[in-house]
């Protein structure tokens, strides 16, 4: 059987459940290397069924290690009319994917349900080596395209144009595409921290936030870094002092056994100290086959990090009407650190 499976079927017994329902996709491909926009996974205990419609019937029957259900394109009205037959009851699902129309749907002939919360998450959390070299070559192409831009002129261009600029570098480098959508923010922009580039053209004397990754086989990177676009004004590079100095002494906390509230707390205490703006978000997160996902780093944090998990540390200092700085790492999480995959510079450099 896969291993991956059969780590859910590990958990089985401490969820009560008998049977789990995998319906969302990307714990699908984790679990079974299978890639579809409609599919879903019954896990039992002698058996593992891949259920799809027509349309990806025929690569899902290439996988090795389970048997493959032809469905209806509505897949959990499918389902639902026969969950009995899949599935031994109870069946445990995943309550954080599944939708209350989805639920009623899934309980249509009257087989058992145990809601599941974050059970593939958590799996997926703790990487192996396979996922951690995609991810280890995604965060090289990354470098290598911030090492690019930084040999482009900044001002006069548009975020939008250097949005697209960065983009192109990473699919030349060799990205199957980027992890997310480029983030450019310059100017007053760059005090939003999820800021859609736009028309704005960048000036002289700003900062500008370049937030991107790259994709391999699947898996993400993320890095940011904040460039200056010729001197600063003096609390905008205050801020940047200080976004540097935190991210380096929650990146020095960060290990396996720490907690994400108490890692994100030393940042978040830095920030706060220096009175300059509020703190608008956590300090990171996990990233994998998605580029936000689990462990989480912030003040409202369950999670305790363990080693192979990889993890952003990103915090960030954000003056409403005037700009900001982020400064974002990726890393591996190790018993005694971590391994750092963004090497590119952290020193302020100016871009003009």
């Amino acid at each position: 059987m896969i291993p991956r499976i059969e780590r859910v079927r590990g958990v089985l017994e401490r969820l009560g459940a008998a049977s789990f329902l995998v319906s969302n996709a990307v714990n699908v491909r984790w679990l079974t290397g299978f890639e579809s926009s409609n599919a879903a996974l019954i896990v039992r205990g002698d058996a593992a069924l891949v259920l799809t419609d027509g349309r990806y019937a025929e690569a899902a029957g290439e996988v090795e290690g389970v048997e493959t259900i032809r469905a209806e394109r509505e897949l959990l009205d499918d389902i639902g009319s026969r969950l009995g037959e899949l599935a031994e009851a109870p069946v445990a699902f995943e309550s954080d994917h599944v939708t209350v129309a989805g639920y009623e749907a899934l309980g249509a002939d009257g087989t058992e349900l145990i809601p599941a919360k974050g059970v593939v998450l958590a799996l997926r959390a703790v990487k192996d080596e396979q996922e951690l070299d995609a991810i280890r070559r995604a965060a090289r192409i990354g470098e290598e395209a911030f090492t690019r831009l930084a040999g482009e002129p900044f001002v006069g261009r548009t975020e939008a144009e250097l949005a697209w600029t960065m983009e192109r570098f990473l699919h030349e480098e060799g990205a199957d595409g980027p992890s997310f959508a480029t983030i450019v923010a310059s100017g007053p922009n760059a005090a939003l921290p999820h800021h859609h580039p736009g028309p704005r053209r960048i000036g002289s004397g700003e900062t500008v936030i370049v937030d991107a990754g790259a994709q391999v086989d699947g898996y993400c990177s993320d890095c940011t870094r904040t460039f200056a676009t010729g001197p600063l004004p003096d609390e905008l590079r205050r801020a940047y002092a200080v976004c540097r100095s935190a991210q380096a002494s929650a990146l020095g906390a960060v290990r396996a056994g720490a907690s994400g509230r108490d890692v994100d707390a030393i940042a978040r205490g830095e920030i706060e100290e220096s009175r300059l703006a509020p703190v608008l978000h956590g300090l990171g997160h996990g990233v994998g086959l998605e580029v936000h996902e689990n462990p989480r780093l912030s003040d409202k944090s369950p999670d305790v990090l363990a080693a192979r998990n990889v993890v952003t540390v990103e915090p960030g200092v954000y003056l409403a009407g005037r700009g900001g700085v982020r400064i974002e790492d990726l890393a591996i999480v190790t018993d005694d650190g971590t391994e750092v995959l963004t090497p590119f510079t952290k020193d302020l450099l100016t871009l003009e």
